[in-house]
């Protein structure tokens, strides 16, 4: 099977599960939905983590992947707010963090903040696929909690861009289930959405990419595919983190240089 065309279940996905994903973008994704609708959802996530605990933890988790590195160089992609990284120079203050974004608007209010005020951090408004550094000039390329926003024929290359650029590729996301659970979920979400959604019109739009990020989530045979897509040798390790608000568990991924 052509990467490209790889349901988000894996390659063996079923009929089910391949009706229960969506090619629909979220909010996020759009370049017709207004900045201000953006910013409420980037601000909704970053509440929704900071009170579950999410960026502690996930900030633990790739502490604990630097190991006894002295001054580790690590690349945030996809980081939104950057509280991954801000959690993270709390946890390891003689880490060097770069904090990066597709998006320009959310690159420069990272840059204009307290995170961009620390002397440890640098921010630059950079694609996942292109990234504009030499070879292994990190120890650690971060991605979490946006990976399923790209298409396979992009996920597979954000892997192998990373991976050029890191000693190894983590990525944090939600972990597809079987598509059984997957349409339990659903049945449950939907009504309690809609309800929400009709009291409270102002978060339809957090409503919709909850639903949209998680038809959207990759399952493991996925991400391992995805990684033998980008090299046939890549080795391919998954890590498991205390639940959280989210309807589906979130695991790590950790993507490892090929043995030379």
């Amino acid at each position: 099977m052509n990467v490209a065309d790889m349901p988000r279940g894996g390659p063996g996905a079923s009929w089910l599960d391949r009706h229960l994903q969506t090619h629909r973008l979220e909010y996020l994704d759009r370049d017709d939905v207004p900045a201000e609708v953006k910013q409420i959802l980037i601000d909704c996530l970053q509440r929704m983590g900071e009170r579950a605990g999410t960026h502690e933890k996930q900030a633990r988790l790739v502490a604990s992947l630097l190991g006894a590195t002295v001054a580790p160089k690590v690349l945030e992609l996809g980081a939104g707010h950057g509280e991954l990284s801000a959690h993270l120079l709390a946890v390891h203050p003689s880490a060097q963090v770069t904090v990066t974004d597709i998006n320009p608007t959310l690159v420069d209010a990272i840059a204009s903040g307290r995170l961009g005020a620390d002397p440890r951090v640098s921010t630059h408004v950079m694609d996942a696929t292109h990234i504009d550094a030499p070879d292994d000039s990190y120890d650690l390329v971060v991605f979490s909690a946006a990976f399923h926003h790209l298409p396979p024929a992009t996920a597979w290359s954000a892997i192998a861009e990373a991976t050029r650029v890191g000693k190894r590729f983590v990525v944090i996301d939600g972990m597809r289930p079987a598509a059984p659970l997957l349409l339990a979920v659903l049945g449950l979400m939907l009504p309690a959405m809609g309800v929400v959604a009709a009291v409270s019109p102002k978060r339809r739009p957090i409503m919709h990419d909850a639903l949209i990020s998680l038809l959207r989530t990759y399952s493991k045979s996925a991400f391992v595919a995805l990684g033998r897509a980008a090299d046939p040798r890549m080795t391919v390790e998954f890590l498991s983190i205390p639940r959280d608000f989210r309807p589906i568990g979130v695991g790590a991924v950790v993507y490892g240089k090929p043995a030379q």
